[in-house]
């Protein structure tokens, strides 16, 4: 007799407490063909358990829908419901943006129905949050600890894609509505950086993202044979070209509508370029992932500064030669003032099969071990016991194999240790990622399907979903918080180095402690980290002369000594915090 739910959609149970009580009182009864509602005590097993159901929009990747029972049934609703809510939703914090979800004002659309369920919209920065799931379980949490609450409707949505630069009415026609432009860059070719491109654009799409790949190469454009589109037909909408899909990832290259390569000079493809950024219709985008031809040249100038980028991933080869390259395209990067938010080793290691296993013909050793123990038996009887013995010896055999056999792999750097380490403390570059040097990952590069594709569950295509992971993270503090960099200045009176670290304070350093804390290669030996610069050589009276910040992590100081020396900001702050 309990009320089910009037909601559409919501199931009627009856559950097996209820069936096994209403067995139990057909006698009391009296098996009466009809009983008033008000006449039946429900017992409290049978009280009705409410449902939190998260519902998921169009715009994310995936419908989630959880069943939590609530802890107590809600007799009615106090008067400051909205509060309560806001208040328990208000501990959620987004760890990118390091504010909370109400403050940020993801919460939209909060009400309580006469079931006293509650829903909302969760509005997030973008479909391909890495965190959803686990922000959709902690409201789930906040909801069903309020005592009056029977459940909760979460409607994950996303904000929509929208360029943020104050130039955002120059931008291309086609490219109105993309919402954030990653750069993918060498400054050397034939270091993966296509590869990676376009299994960072499949990884991004997996995570909900609306996402496109511009192949921006003309001299040799790589995603016709990387990529297969599901129908190559070049289409029109009114004068802009239709993009070609695969899995729902816009494509276009210069490949795809004209085959072979461009044969022309530096002005020309500059003016093709131009052509294929008004009239490409990209539509409703969240990222749009440029596969950027190698080098540092008018090209890739020409694209920072009329395309709004809004970060840049740098793909590099673990060898001394390709690192010199990543340095020149950060600094590329830096003076367009485009973040370098991540860098791929690509090619990093090879991965040797250091597996051990025996096979044991089983059937060949009993005859053995029989011939062995037949010459020391002489009647019948202990014949049969030898055979017994014999497929004992085997077993004992097959176990002791069956422990020595492993698996396992090991990583042969044939291209030397990289530079990972060196890349975070001397760019502040924290996302770095190694990818080995795979056949398949060629194979797949060559055969039209992108390697993230064919092999989702592997250890390698988790590499790129990490890739994808932190672009997201830290486009979303580029775009929507303050970066959160100190300001750094020289106080000549003082003699001092003042560091602005906002709400955290002001400190000072001295200008010789500071130089002599450089690990740049000239000052830090790469391999062991052990320091070259001798602190002593260091004068006090060195000061800096021009101090200029590194992208979004580091700080480039200029000094007097004509030395140049580059700081991450964590750095910065565990200095001030040792001289405090």
């Amino acid at each position: 007799g309990t009320r089910m739910g009037r909601r559409p959609g919501m199931k009627r149970r009856l559950t097996v407490a209820v069936a096994v009580w209403l067995l139990d009182q057909r006698h009391a009864l009296g098996f009466a063909p009809t009983v008033a509602r008000d006449r039946i005590k429900k017992p409290a097993c049978c009280s009705r358990l409410p449902v939190t159901r998260v519902k998921s929009s169009a715009s994310t990747s995936a419908s989630l829908d959880v069943d939590v029972p609530a802890t107590a049934q809600a007799t009615s609703l106090p008067d400051d419901w909205q509060n309560q809510i806001l208040s328990g939703l208000s501990v959620i914090q987004d760890p990118d943006l390091n504010s909370d979800i109400v403050s940020l004002g993801f919460v939209t659309n909060l009400r309580v129905d006469d079931s006293f369920i509650v829903s909302f919209d969760l509005e997030l920065t973008t479909p391909a949050c890495p965190v959803k799931e686990e922000f959709v379980k902690a409201c789930q949490d906040v909801i069903n600890s309020l005592e009056w609450s029977r459940g909760a409707e979460v409607t994950l949505t996303a904000q929509e894609a929208a360029p943020t630069s104050p130039f955002a009415t120059n931008v291309p026609l086609g490219m109105s509505q993309i919402g954030s432009v990653i750069a993918v860059s060498s400054c050397k070719g034939g270091v993966g950086k296509s590869t990676t491109s376009v299994n960072l654009a499949f990884a991004l799409q997996s995570l909900g993202a609306r996402v496109g790949i511009f192949d921006v190469d003309l001299y040799g454009p790589s995603l016709p044979t990387m990529v297969t589109p599901d129908d190559d037909d070049v289409r029109f909408v009114g004068r802009q070209i239709q993009p070609l899909k695969r899995n729902d990832v816009a494509l276009m290259s210069f490949g795809y509508v004209n085959e072979g390569s461009a044969v022309m000079r530096g002005p020309m493809v500059t003016q093709l370029l131009d052509q294929f950024l008004s009239l490409t219709n990209w539509g409703a985008l969240d990222y749009l992932i440029l596969d950027m031809p190698p080098g540092t040249g008018d090209i890739q100038l020409t694209l920072t500064q009329k395309l709004n980028i809004d970060a840049a991933v740098i793909v590099t080869t673990p060898q001394e030669l390709s690192f010199v390259d990543v340095e020149r395209g950060v600094e590329m990067f830096d003076t367009v003032n485009v973040p370098c938010v991540a860098v791929v080793e690509n090619m990093a290691y090879l991965e040797a099969d250091t597996s051990t296993e025996v096979e044991l013909d089983e059937t060949l050793l009993e005859e053995k071990f029989v011939e062995a123990l037949d010459g020391r038996v002489s009647d019948a009887q202990n014949s049969s016991q030898v055979q017994t013995l014999a497929k004992d010896l085997v077993k004992l055999v097959q176990a002791n194999i069956s422990k020595e056999n492993r698996k396992g792999t090991e990583e042969i750097r044939i291209f030397g240790k990289g530079h990972k380490r060196r890349l975070s403390e001397q760019w502040g570059i924290e996302h770095t990622y190694s990818v080995p040097l795979l056949g398949k990952i060629a194979e797949n590069g060559d055969s039209g399907t992108p390697f993230i594709l064919q092999n989702p569950e592997s250890p390698q295509a988790e590499i790129y979903a990490q890739l994808a992971k932190s672009v997201v993270s830290e486009v979303a503090k580029t775009k929507y918080m303050n970066t959160g960099r100190p300001a750094v200045s020289y106080d000549e009176e003082k003699h001092s180095i003042v560091i602005d670290d906002g709400e955290k304070g002001v400190s000072n350093i001295s200008p010789a402690n500071l130089r002599r804390a450089c690990r740049c290669a000239s000052c830090v030996e790469e391999l062991t980290g052990e320091q070259i610069l001798d602190p002593e050589s260091i004068e006090e009276s060195i000061r800096p002369l021009l101090i200029t910040p590194t992208g979004n992590y580091a700080l480039s100081v200029d000094w007097s000594s004509g030395h140049k020396s580059l700081y991450p900001y964590r750095q910065l702050r565990s200095l001030v915090e040792n001289e405090t």
